[in-house]
């Protein structure tokens, strides 16, 4: 016990006031003011956002951060800084709990009030949430936002979504139990409508975890336009009435549930509010006056702006800042403005602490969910699950363990091989050159390019496929998409069309002789090594793509004086960094993968069974790329303007796309690094979603994740400008009778074919719809098999009618504009609804601008439309609009021609999904009547297969356009009893491919689906939906 002497002296002591010796004045069982506050304990309910609702003891004077303390403490919840408690106040306005001032100040009845725990921040990826539990929460709000309607989409994203829910909630899809599930539970508003939508997804989600389903719910919800969004009603200063919102970007405004407006962080200066209205202050812009720095909105009262105020502070604060802001001093006489800040760990901060933390998994319960789910399952691989057909009941190992590699057994030209994969794609090129130098002296020229020359090679027993040019592939001889080369002779002397290759016919099949199965290794069977391997495969194709624009282009246009200087410079300096960059990064990863394998003594250690550390390390090299990345936009655009000035710079750029190198469109290889990043954002997250987190690796690739993801999201705008410019400049290359197509304001929206009905019946054309105007046009008789414009309609007050009655002719609809109306028709109803729903938006956003609209066609070309002729053809046009592909030259087998053979259509959605998946991998064919297997080494892009003998070859033998083609599994009918085989067919058409793993078959079925099904993908919303 302290002595009385040894007490400190209290305020009135040191005054001289007399010691109180504890006589009590009050009346008996009463105790003096105050007593009882410190330590009286007041209820508090909080709803979760499972709808259960708990019960938490504060003291009377304890700030709104020990209940959120306590709220998340009660959940196991480590990044609850996510989270917040909101409430309805006396005023009847949803406010924030601010977590520095005394609950019971802010709460003025606790007895009768329920603050409910909801997501507070949503950030911009859903993968920076480390942890399962905080994706559980996260798809619970978005589960609440669908069903009172605050998360606005069309009605394919709403299924898919409802889906993932269902699939979480009751498991696989059973038709009673789903249809008496979706009768009992209310997800959506118009629920009713799209429920067979909704259960037509959710047959698609067999064996989905309920953590993958959350996983891909929020990665739907990510890309709506209206995810996050909590609008705060505001008029601007004439009056019109909007809406004011936050976002991780800045302060949004929104007219309904369109987005108008968008002042980015950066460019607000500061935010304000002076009664009811709230300021926002610009900074200063040289190319605009200085009173139009400042904006103006009018709410509804003070309190609505000071409300919409604050959580502008705190978005700001948690999203921007590094760490939590400091209290301000205060002030010793007066104050002025307010005193609020944000409280709580910022996003950043979370991140670090879960990085460094090893923070342990607690299994938690999900209150609707009848699925047995651990919480320390992480996501797994969100491709489909396509059935594998297994070869016997030998093969029961390999079924019980899917990431075993099929063993590889002997190729012989009398029978089919087991498997031909006896080399890993991680091979040293040494090794690889060694095992096969028989076969390289007898199918290789020098540099291990095919000799395509010689016909004896590619088909010795000179017969050739019937296959129709609507299905086959096309022949790139001289390794061009533009379809210059070597033309094989067809049946009876004919040529044949551009889109065959006598490299995919049965006699030119090229088998492997070598003895595989001596070589044969064990592979690691773990789905990261897979995963890695997938890095690594398009890797050396990305670098083959490097050297087009770093070696290929320099050299070709070297020889040339009259190619711009400057221009030369510009790419040099912008792509050498990037390509010596990625020379390293891909030496660093094919040692990796051979110790990984085994093939060297550091597996008995077991420390290189990763790749996050490599990943990790090169990354922050890459980031101090950005620079050079940001002026690959410039090269496109300074190549664009010098071969607009110089015809002859123009004709070099053509004559180089015309070499074997350049497989596909120069202007795409100069995007190729843009594109990179985000296939290392999708394979990392991949390798997340597999790793748990206590995983070695899980550290490092989740550190690569955040600074990729960094990357592409301050590179993401100009990628997006660049895509479609590039889209408008090739495509400018494929038509004739325009004068300028590639314009600042012009977006691209979809092309493809449909038939027109004229005096002369239904006619086959192709339609390109732009953002200010449709075109139609038909494949002329050129030299260079460009299409020849025939009209365009302005969409600025067009109308649209379905006309299937009025005309009887079945998928038809009218375009009603403002000079003249054409009757067209889709080749079914599916693609009828694509066209209408982008017409439909794309007339809605020509209404929205100011009217004005720039005719596409040449002078002469619109004074004949003027006149009366409402569509230009000649009879020569018409005949050659029916020709078949026999005639092959510059840009013959483009997109755009391919859509016209195989009477489809694409978007600009598609072309971007393209973007996004890209494989390389060396891959075993099959045609429909040959009884052996080829190994090729296969890179998908473009809506293509290319196809090479190694991955070091040059260019490719042939390619294979996909738009189109179905992928499926070969039915049992077929014979084809091996493991990891998919299907492609068009018509009579039928090629068998065979991957060495189940993780590579399901990449390979996901990203040929992306393509095959383009022309029966569902409707998607906006494009920026896909970022």
């Amino acid at each position: 016990m302290v002595e009385p002497a040894d007490r400190s002296s209290t305020a009135g002591q040191r005054l001289g006031a007399p010691d109180s010796y504890g006589v009590s004045t009050l009346e008996p069982g009463l105790q003096p003011p105050g007593s009882q506050a410190a330590g009286r304990q007041v209820s508090i309910r909080v709803q979760m956002l499972d709808d259960t609702q708990e019960v938490f003891e504060i003291s009377q004077r304890s700030l709104g951060k020990e209940l959120f303390d306590q709220a998340c403490v009660h959940l196991n919840l480590t990044e609850g800084d996510y989270f917040g408690l909101e409430f309805t106040n006396h005023r009847k306005m949803t406010v924030w709990l601010d977590l520095l001032k005394p609950t019971l100040k802010q709460i003025r009845r606790p007895k009768n009030t329920i603050l409910r725990f909801v997501v507070k921040f949503f950030p911009p990826d859903h993968t920076q949430l480390m942890e399962e539990l905080t994706r559980y929460l996260f798809a619970l709000q978005i589960k609440h936002d669908l069903a009172c309607g605050r998360l606005i989409c069309n009605d394919t994203s709403a299924a898919l979504m409802v889906s993932h829910i269902i699939q979480s909630e009751i498991g696989d899809f059973d038709e009673t139990q789903s249809w008496q599930h979706l009768l009992h539970n209310k997800y959506l508003p118009d629920q009713d409508d799209i429920r067979d939508k909704i259960t037509e997804c959710h047959r698609k989600h067999v064996g989905q975890t309920p953590a993958v389903s959350d996983y891909q719910l929020l990665e739907i919800a990510r890309r709506l336009e209206m995810y996050g969004i909590r609008q705060h009603p505001a008029k601007d200063r004439e009056g019109t009435k909007l809406s004011l919102a936050v976002a991780h970007t800045g302060v949004l405004v929104f007219q309904g549930y369109t987005k108008i407006n968008a002042f980015n962080w950066s460019k607000v200066r500061k935010l304000s509010f002076k009664r009811k209205r709230f300021l926002i202050k610009l900074r200063a812009d040289p190319a605009q006056n200085a009173h139009h720095d400042t904006l103006e909105f009018t709410m509804a009262s003070r309190d609505c702006c000071k409300i919409f105020w604050k959580i502008c502070v705190e978005y700001h604060a948690f999203f921007r800042l590094f760490e939590e802001p400091k209290p301000k001093p205060k002030p010793i006489l007066f104050t002025r403005g307010s005193s609020f800040r944000f409280s709580g760990r910022t996003q950043k901060q979370i991140i670090d602490y879960v990085k460094d933390s090893e923070v342990k998994k607690v299994p938690f319960e999900r209150k609707h969910s009848k699925v047995l789910s651990s919480g320390n399952v992480s996501p797994q691989s969100s491709s489909f699950r396509t059935p594998v057909p297994k070869e016997s009941a030998a093969a029961a190992q390999s079924a019980d363990h899917p990431d075993l590699a099929p063993p590889a057994l002997h190729v012989d030209q009398a029978r089919s091989s087991t498997n031909g994969f006896h080399e890993t794609a991680a091979s040293d090129p040494r090794h690889h050159q060694q095992n096969h130098q028989n076969q390289h002296q007898q199918l290789s020229n020098g540099n291990g390019a095919a000799a395509a020359a010689d016909p004896k090679l590619l088909n010795p027993e000179s017969t050739a496929s019937e296959d129709s040019p609507q299905g086959s592939p096309h022949v790139v001889g001289n390794g061009s998409a533009n379809g210059q080369g070597v033309a094989v002779p067809g049946p009876e002397g004919s040529q044949p069309s551009p889109l065959t290759s006598p490299l995919l016919m049965d006699a030119g099949c090229v088998r492997n002789e070598d003895d595989e199965e001596a070589r044969r290794k064990k592979f690691p069977t773990d789905k990261a090594y897979f995963i890695a391997k997938e890095l690594l495969t398009t890797e050396r194709t990305y670098i083959k793509d490097l050297q087009v624009v770093t070696e290929s282009f320099p050299s070709f246009v070297g020889k040339d004086e009259t190619f711009p200087e400057s221009v030369r410079n510009l790419v040099s300096a912008s792509y050498d960094p990037v390509y010596k960059f990625h020379q390293g990064f891909l030496k660093e990863v094919e040692q990796r993968l051979a110790q990984w394998e085994g093939r060297s003594n550091a597996h008995i250690k077991d420390d290189h069974q990763r790749i996050g550390d490599i990943l990790l390390k090169n990354f922050h090299g890459l980031k101090q790329l950005t620079a050079h990345l940001q002026k690959h936009s410039e090269c496109l655009v300074e190549l664009e303007r010098a071969s607009r000035s110089n015809r002859k710079v123009e004709a070099l750029c053509r004559d180089f796309e015309q070499q074997r190198v350049c497989y596909l469109p120069f202007n795409i290889f100069l995007l190729r690094p843009l594109h990179r990043l985000l296939h290392y954002k999708l394979i990392l997250e991949r390798l997340c979603k597999h790793y748990p987190p206590t995983h070695d690796d899980f550290r490092d690739c989740r550190a690569s994740l955040a600074d990729i993801s960094e990357m592409v999201l301050q590179l993401q705008g100009t990628m997006m400008k660049m895509e479609n410019f590039q889209k408008l400049l090739e495509l400018k290359k494929d038509l004739t009778g325009i004068d300028d197509l590639a314009v600042p304001s012009r977006e691209f929206i979809r092309l493809g074919c449909l038939s027109k009905l004229s005096g002369k019946g239904l006619q086959q054309r192709m339609f390109f719809l732009f953002s200010d105007s449709l075109v139609y046009t038909s494949r002329g008789m050129t030299p260079s098999n460009q299409f020849k414009v025939h009209g365009q309609l302005h969409l600025y007050g067009m109308a649209i009618r379905e006309s299937e009655e009025e005309w009887g002719v079945p998928h038809s609809f009218t375009l009603i504009g403002q000079r003249q109306s054409v009757v067209v028709a889709a080749s079914c109803a599916s693609e009828m609804e694509r066209w209408l729903e982008d017409l439909r938006m794309a007339v809605d956003l020509a209404e929205q601008s100011s009217g004005s609209h720039a005719d596409l066609l040449s002078p002469a070309d619109n004074k004949l439309l003027e006149d009366g002729n409402g569509e230009l053809e000649s009879e020569e046009e018409l005949c050659g609009s029916r020709t078949s592909l026999e005639r092959q030259g510059h840009r013959g087998n483009t997109t755009v021609h391919v859509c016209w053979h195989r009477n489809t259509s694409v978007s600009m959605v598609d072309f971007s999904v393209a973007v996004e998946n890209q494989l390389s991998g060396n891959l075993l064919r099959k045609f429909k009547n040959s009884n052996g297997w080829q190994k090729l080494w296969v890179v998908f892009t473009n809506f293509s297969l290319f196809f090479y003998k190694s991955h070091q070859d040059d260019y490719p033998l042939a390619s294979l356009p996909l738009l189109g083609y179905s992928v499926t599994v070969p039915s049992e009918l077929e014979n084809i009893h091996k493991d990891y085989v998919f299907k492609l067919h068009f018509k009579s058409h039928v090629y068998y491919f065979r991957s060495e793993s189940e993780y590579n078959f399901e990449r390979w079925m996901e990203v040929i689906r992306s393509a095959t099904c383009s022309s029966s993908r569902p409707l998607q919303a906006t494009r920026k939906d896909l970022y």
